[in-house]
């Protein structure tokens, strides 16, 4: 079955700002009865603040149809760990969380998981040295990243986003992270198990020419750029090569219609 994974941040708004035709691509999605999810590294916001987020912007879904990092990364701590976790993530992802045992950031126990995921502006030495600390007790806990995004585009600008913090202490402990969100082949697939639909046969559109087009290809999809977000003219010369490029997502009717004509 075909179905499209749709980023989020930079293809249907920036900030806090609304790209333009994205809602209309979004009912005309629905309307085709169109398998789809949204498929996002975000970790400042659980997936029901996300979900209110894309009302107030004038595009309605369920908060079940938006996977994220802290949903996979609980859903594979509860499977596959058993001992505390200490989170380092905003507090209002915290909430995704919950069926966890947490740990305290200063504690002196060992963990069994240290989560990592976008603190943006909290992030300082004191902060990143609490999990370095904690990931040089023994037995050494697994480093979970919730993503590997390297930056995105704010309204002021450019930002670091988690990878960079991920692998400052990948560096100093020596630890390997296990990466839950893009670019991981396995966030991809969950996401197509989540909506029942086969990656030949799927799409991911995005504006992140690694982490979402690259990723989604190498996890069996086609993968569509969008001009909008992160997207820079450089983006286009490296050997990366998108299976469609689309000036922003309002055009995503019109390429879908010419590539399957009646």
């Amino acid at each position: 079955m075909t179905g499209i994974l749709f980023d989020l941040d930079g293809v249907f708004y920036i900030g806090d700002r609304a790209i333009a035709g994205g809602a209309s691509t979004l009912a005309w999605v629905q309307k085709q009865d169109i398998s789809h999810c949204f498929l996002t590294n975000t970790t400042s916001k659980p997936r029901q603040a996300l979900a209110d987020k894309l009302t107030d912007l004038g595009l309605t879904t369920e908060p079940e149809r938006i996977l994220t990092p802290p949903v996979a990364a609980c859903r594979w701590i509860q499977t596959k760990l058993d001992g505390p976790t200490a989170l380092f993530v905003p507090s209002a992802t915290e909430a995704e969380f919950n069926h966890l045992k947490l740990a305290d950031r200063d504690s002196q126990q060992p963990v069994a998981a240290i989560v990592i995921g976008d603190l943006g502006e909290a992030w300082d030495f004191h902060t990143l040295n609490q999990a370095f600390r904690l990931l040089m007790r023994q037995p050494a806990p697994r480093l979970i990243a919730l993503g590997m995004t390297r930056y995105w585009r704010a309204p002021d600008g450019l930002r670091l986003d988690v990878a960079p913090f991920v692998m400052a202490l990948q560096q100093a402990s020596g630890i390997k992270p296990l990466i839950l969100g893009k670019p991981a082949a396995a966030f991809y697939h969950s996401a197509l198990e989540m909506i029942g639909a086969t990656a030949g046969e799927s799409f991911m559109i995005g504006d992140d020419i690694q982490g979402d087009v690259a990723a989604a290809q190498a996890a069996g999809l086609h993968a569509l750029l969008v001009k909008t977000g992160k997207f820079q003219p450089s983006d286009l010369e490296g050997e990366i090569t998108p299976d469609g490029l689309l000036d922003s997502i309002a055009d995503l009717p019109g390429w879908w219609q010419e590539r399957t004509p009646p």
